[in-house]
């Protein structure tokens, strides 16, 4: 009976070779940012509800800036791998280290704006550039 289990395990590293070879590089990225957040202790985005207080993690794929209501507002897409979050800094032009490609853990309330999340002038903690 101690053969079966040494059997099973090559089978099983060979399987994940196989799905890792034969998975698109956006399904290898997502896989990634989803085990970040497992690891970080964060919770997934895609579980955030409405006006829950949380704090999550993940990679900036878009910033921009974008008036509303008249006033300045920078707005990112924080995706984690199972869902996106949108990140908005009110009367903020730029901030420093906040640009595509970064990876940050951010923490407020989420509210639902036309159907998406979103978190407003949140806490964020710059993720280091080695971990990218």
């Amino acid at each position: 009976m101690s053969a079966t289990p040494r059997a099973e395990k090559p089978a099983g590293r060979f399987r994940r070779m196989l799905d890792r070879l034969s998975s698109s590089q956006g399904d290898l990225e997502s896989q990634e940012l989803r085990e970040d957040t497992r690891v970080s202790g964060c919770l997934r985005i895609s579980d955030c509800d409405d006006r829950q207080i949380v704090k999550v993690t993940g990679t900036l794929r878009t910033v921009t800036l974008r008036p509303r209501a008249g006033v300045p507002a920078l707005e990112a897409e924080l995706f984690d791998g199972t869902a996106p979050l949108d990140v908005v800094w009110l009367g903020r032009r730029s901030i420093t280290g906040i640009e595509p490609g970064r990876k940050l853990i951010a923490s407020g309330r989420v509210s639902m704006s036309h159907g998406r999340r979103v978190l407003f002038n949140p806490k964020y903690e710059l993720r280091p550039l080695g971990q990218e």
